[in-house]
């Protein structure tokens, strides 16, 4: 079985049992290397979609064994032409579920953990235990909310210098049609994905006036129902764009309209792309990076190459070309920079700081949500987790956050910047007004 053992793993032998010119710092080859890189080293993937499926796969056969994915979704129709893992008898199962049972039958000694929710229902505890995240998603929300977690293990030192130790690596990936980027992400010393966020394109948006007035296309029909029928019909109810049966209304209003105008191509998976912006992805770029991805968390693992400085951007819509790009990090990113400073009572309360945070001339946050070391303390939305959260609201913000004289809180919520909407997240400092590490260390001590 070792001889096995060692020829399955000839190919990553190359890497981990001998020197090189491109190494990492501490990088030491030998068979103990790999040993540890199947026994300790324990990764996160987010996402078991298009990209999601080729991750679990690759990060299997480049000798991690040890991972888990968290997906909140359920297989569709038509995820199978490119979600590989998936068969039509899957439909409707969900999607982690079903991608860690694939590979484990198709990789031995693998042990995938699938997690079926929402990566908001994960406290700070779940993600801690991992060395590695790897990113597999199509929406810029989540990416966002992932990050913030990330950078809520990130200290710094009296010189405002990353602690190495708190530093939590991300391998993040995307694809766009025959288009791919994959970042490493190392909070504190690379940019976040706040830092490069402008990256993104904006939304494509439409007039209200040809939505209501002149409907050309099935879009059209799907947005007018989305931006004006929902709030007609639903009265202030807050559109969940994750759920099926929310889903499902938009659908069937917009195939009224559709035929109302004579307007074909509304179909449900178009319906699901225009309200979440989901551009169509192509199997074999989710593969190429996917691919990327997969070796810069193993370099990120175990040294055995200088990891990706920092964006590699993919292009095979004429040929194949790839470049990489050195972006630098925001200093004054308020996610994985030191942050917003505010010094506040120990009696102000968490919607007291909430109304605070709303003032302050850094922030200009409105309709906050509130993250400490990845737990929520209050969310806006989806309703169903506000009500879970909202008890918090009436208690200081002292006691929920442990009685830690200073420390740092995550914000998301809403910005406008010129006249447009945006989600985004901002890093607070919090320091409560005459108390000391001292005092809280009696405190501590005295059981009380």
């Amino acid at each position: 079985m070792e001889d096995i053992d060692n020829g399955r793993w000839k190919d990553l032998d190359c890497l981990l049992l001998r020197p090189g010119n491109l190494v990492g710092e501490n990088f030491e080859p030998g068979e103990e290397l790999r040993s540890d890189l199947q026994e300790f080293a324990k990764v996160l993937v987010v996402g078991a979609g298009g990209l999601g499926c080729e991750l679990l796969k690759d990060l299997a056969l480049s000798g991690f064994k040890n991972i888990e994915v968290i997906d909140m979704d359920t297989i569709d129709v038509s995820n199978l032409n490119r979600q590989f893992l998936f068969r039509m008898q899957d439909v409707g199962k969900p999607k982690a579920e079903v991608a860690a049972k694939r590979v484990m039958e198709r990789v031995s000694g693998v042990n995938i953990v699938p997690h079926f929710c929402r990566i908001e229902e994960k406290d700070i505890d779940f993600y801690s235990e991992f060395n590695i995240i790897a990113l597999g998603l199509d929406s810029i929300e989540a990416r966002s909310y992932i990050n913030a977690v990330a950078c809520s293990f990130l200290e710094y030192d009296s010189d405002d210098k990353p602690r190495p130790e708190t530093i939590k690596p991300m391998v993040d990936g995307g694809t766009e049609g025959f288009s791919g980027q994959a970042k490493v992400i190392l909070p504190g010393v690379t940019p976040c994905f706040e830092c490069t966020i402008y990256l993104f394109p904006p939304q494509v948006k439409f007039p209200l006036c040809t939505l209501a007035e002149t409907p050309r296309s099935a879009a059209h029909c799907i947005e007018y129902a989305h931006l004006i029928q929902w709030d007609q019909e639903h009265h202030g109810k807050p559109f969940d764009e994750d759920n099926p049966e929310h889903i499902q209304w938009i659908y069937s209003q917009a195939l009224e309209r559709a035929d109302t105008f004579g307007i074909t191509g509304v179909t449900y998976s178009l319906t699901q792309g225009v309200v979440k912006n989901i551009v169509p992805a192509i199997a074999s770029t989710n593969a190429i990076i996917s691919s990327v991805c997969a070796l810069e968390a193993l370099k990120i693992a175990t040294g055995c190459s200088k990891s990706l400085s920092n964006y590699l951007a993919y292009n095979g819509t004429e040929g194949v070309h790839t470049g990489v790009t050195e972006f630098t990090k925001n200093d004054d990113c308020l996610v994985c920079g030191p942050g917003v400073l505010m010094e506040i009572d120990s009696c102000t309360t968490l919607q007291k700081f909430i109304d605070l945070a709303g003032e302050h001339p850094r922030l200009k946050l409105s309709r906050p949500s509130v993250m400490y070391r990845g737990n929520n303390l209050y969310i806006q939305a989806p309703p169903v987790l506000e009500e879970m959260t909202r008890s918090n609201l009436q208690l200081p913000l002292f006691e929920l956050m442990g009685k830690v004289p200073k420390d740092s809180v995550h914000l998301s919520g809403t910005v406008i910047t010129n006249d447009k909407k945006s989600t985004t997240t901002r890093k607070v400092r919090i320091s409560f007004k005459g108390i000391s590490d001292e005092v809280t260390d009696m405190d501590t001590a005295g059981g009380g």
